[in-house]
């Protein structure tokens, strides 16, 4: 199940200089701040807010590009792309998936 995320370990492992510890500790920080934007981010959706909606979907995605995280970053471009456009079709469509991945994250 951890495949799911796509993780590349190798590119994090680069940011970080080969530091492990290091890496743990911006995954933990990912972990609570993705939390705080997936709530944001379903709120928006619920609201029909697609500008608060692409904000937080845009933190989620640069966050996760950062560290590797290919399928959170993928999965959060397209949510910001289509609200960009004043669209919440994708957030819809992809927050459970998107949920799941980051609940995934939570066993690394």
């Amino acid at each position: 199940m951890i495949n799911d995320l796509c993780w590349n370990k190798e590119f994090a492992m680069g940011q970080v200089d080969n530091d492990d510890e290091l890496l743990q500790e911006l995954i933990a920080i990912f972990q609570d701040s993705s939390a705080s934007d997936m709530a944001v981010l379903t709120q928006a959706v619920g609201k029909e807010d697609p500008v608060e909606a692409g904000s937080a979907s845009h933190s989620i995605q640069g966050a996760a590009a950062s560290l590797g995280l290919e399928a959170i970053r993928d999965i959060a471009v397209l949510i910001e792309k289509d609200c960009r456009e004043g669209s919440l079709t994708v957030a819809r469509e992809k927050l459970p998936q998107l949920a799941t991945l980051l609940a995934l994250l939570r066993r690394l």
